[in-house]
């Protein structure tokens, strides 16, 4: 079943971006004949999406997961078959022959169709769970607060279609889970047999273990029960107070699942996925902003002596060092080794454009020459001076786990107000929550929030000095 649905959605995808590409030719040449090398080059592009869209595992089953997640994966996995399409246009020569207006319009219509198709088919299924049909039973073996927690989630998510049919207590259950017993109206077992025949009577084929790890006695009875029964069996730690980032997850070594504790919450296919889309950003960017750095770079070279980027040493990803680029915003002065002074307000270092660049936040822009060579990232934390680095990594908790991704020109910091001079701990411990909170919580959804925010909201901000 699984198959045929993917094999709907395959189809469902390519008529998309042929209904897209038809659509965009009438806007596009509505007063001409049809342009002569649009068909072959649709071609292309959905030969394209098979091979690519399982990669971003946009066939994947969504059931319990983010919708924005769902359309930033498409989102990502449309923009890189694009950027796939018109790289084997431009190897083939082809490229001049396709009709730049009509890229765009087509570009911009078939993505929002993809989203729009799998949002439209969410919103039917989780209409249809509401109602009680295409729902998912499980069993719950569990205990403590992590099983409460779980419980709260079912109930709270109808539109997934899970629903809650048993639950088997190896322990005496607190006041909390046992409301959430009641709340839920669950079928409870202190007996594993007793558990075990209603799991089979019931045709449940989903048992969920909500256990702490100390439990491995009941989790090793539990599989014992189950061993000779089509019975799916998913493990759901509780390592809270282990883990650093609750979307860890699990990976493979070697062959055997490991569960990240304190590790990059990012996988490296997700890793990929977003450097991709950074080079294409930037180097679109730098494109489409060239006359502004042009412009910027020249008036930086008249207003003072010196040269045009200020050039600073700042750690990425995994710590290691690399050369930030930013337009010169200051008169060139030295600083004596190992020391630091942050930009104050009206600081008499800064001059007068300078001022203007660091209040509208245009000096940062040659960092996308920074994410072009894949030293920087578009979103990420901010970096700091290395000086910074060294001071904060003692005293404030979780500094070093920044590290963990590449720093970005733009952040969750940033789109909430801490930017600026950090002249108290307190600043940089609330700046550094709000790495760790995107760390922990990042999609490919929350890059384009962050992003969108920045280009709405401007770069201007009172604390940039």
């Amino acid at each position: 079943m699984r198959e045929i649905q993917a094999f709907v959605a395959r189809l469902s995808d390519i008529a998309i971006v042929v209904v897209a590409a038809t659509f965009a030719s009438r806007i596009r040449f509505a007063d001409a004949g049809p342009h002569e090398f649009v068909a072959p080059f649709v071609v292309l592009t959905a030969a394209c999406v098979v091979v690519l869209f399982p990669a971003f595992g946009v066939y994947d089953s969504w059931r319990g997961r983010a919708k924005r997640m769902l359309a930033g994966q498409v989102a990502l996995a449309w923009v890189v078959v694009q950027a796939c399409a018109l790289t084997a246009m431009f190897s083939l020569r082809e490229i001049d022959y396709v009709s730049r207006l009509w890229f765009v319009y087509w570009s911009a219509l078939a993505g929002a169709l993809l989203i729009a198709y799998r949002l439209a088919v969410h919103g039917v299924l989780a209409r249809l769970r509401h109602a009680g049909i295409n729902l998912h039973q499980v069993a719950i073996v569990g205990a403590g607060p992590h099983c409460e927690a779980i419980l709260r989630r079912i109930e709270a998510a109808p539109a997934t279609g899970f629903r809650a049919a048993a639950v088997y207590v190896p322990r005496p259950e607190t006041p909390a889970l046992a409301q959430a017993f009641r709340g839920a109206r669950l079928r409870r077992f202190d007996d594993l047999a007793a558990f075990a025949r209603c799991v089979r009577s019931s045709d449940l084929h989903e048992v969920w273990l909500a256990l702490p790890l100390q439990e491995e006695r009941t989790i090793l009875r539990v599989v014992a029960e189950f061993r000779d029964d089509l019975v799916n069996i998913r493990f759901m730690p509780d390592v809270r107070s282990l883990a650093l980032f609750e979307s860890g997850g699990v990976i493979d070594l070697l062959g055997v699942p490991a569960i990240n504790l304190v590790a990059s919450p990012l996988s490296p296919s997700a890793l990929l996925a977003k450097d991709i889309f950074d080079r294409i950003f930037a180097a679109c960017a730098l494109i489409g902003l060239a006359p502004v750095l042009i412009a910027i770079a020249a008036a930086v070279k008249l207003s003072s002596p010196g040269p045009v980027f200020f050039k600073q040493k700042r750690k990425g990803a995994d710590g290691r060092v690399f050369t930030m680029y930013k337009f010169r915003s200051m008169r060139v002065h030295r600083e004596p080794p190992g020391v630091l002074h942050q930009a104050v307000h009206n600081d008499p270092r800064v001059t007068k454009l300078g001022a203007f660049l660091r209040h509208t936040s245009l000096d940062e822009l040659p960092q996308f020459f920074n994410v072009l060579r894949g030293e920087m990232s578009v979103v990420g934390p901010r970096p700091h001076a290395l000086e910074h680095d060294d001071l904060y990594r003692k005293v404030v908790a979780g500094y070093i786990h920044r590290y963990r991704i590449k720093p970005g020109i733009t952040g969750w910091a940033q789109i909430n107000g801490c930017r600026g001079e950090t002249d108290r701990v307190e600043k940089m411990e609330r700046r550094v929550a709000h790495d760790l909170y995107y760390l922990g919580n990042w999609s490919f959804g929350l890059d384009m929030r962050i992003i969108a925010t920045t280009i709405v909201k401007g770069f201007v901000h009172s604390n940039a000095y």
